[in-house]
C-alpha cells in the first residue's frame, strides 16, 4: 500500500516536472507570426481562401501518392517472393509495374515532372 502510494507520488512529481520545464522552455521561444501560423502547403492562413491554386502543384502531389501507394502494394509480393515464390505473383506484379512505366513515361513525356520551365 505504501510503496504504490510513494510510486503514485513519484509518477505525479515527475510529469508536473516535465509539464513544468516545457512550459517554461516554451516561453523563451521567440513569438511571431510564421511560427504560429499553420503550415498550410506552401500557402498563407492569413490572407484570402480565394487564391489561384497551382494545378502543377497538385499534379506533383498526387503523383508522389500514387508511387507512394505503389511501393505499399509491391513491397509484400518482393518480400514474399524468397519463400513462396510462383509464376503467376510474378506476371502479375510484372504486369503492375510495366503499367506503372507506361504511365511514367507518358507523365514524363507530357512534361508533368519538370519543376521549371
Amino acid at each position: 500500500m505504501l510503496s504504490t502510494l510513494l510510486n503514485s507520488l513519484i509518477a505525479l512529481l515527475l510529469s508536473f516536472a516535465v509539464m513544468l520545464m516545457g512550459w517554461v522552455l516554451s516561453k523563451r521561444t521567440l513569438s511571431d507570426r510564421e511560427k504560429n501560423s499553420p503550415f498550410e502547403c506552401g500557402f498563407d492562413p492569413i490572407k484570402s481562401a480565394r487564391l489561384p491554386f497551382s494545378l502543377r502543384f497538385f499534379l506533383l502531389a498526387i503523383i508522389f501518392l500514387i508511387f507512394d501507394v505503389e511501393i505499399v502494394l509491391l513491397f509484400p509480393v518482393l518480400a514474399s517472393m524468397p519463400s513462396m515464390f510462383s509464376l503467376s505473383t510474378l506476371i502479375g506484379s510484372s504486369l503492375f509495374l510495366v503499367i506503372l512505366m507506361i504511365g511514367l513515361i507518358h507523365e514524363w513525356k507530357e512534361g508533368s515532372l519538370d519543376w521549371a520551365q
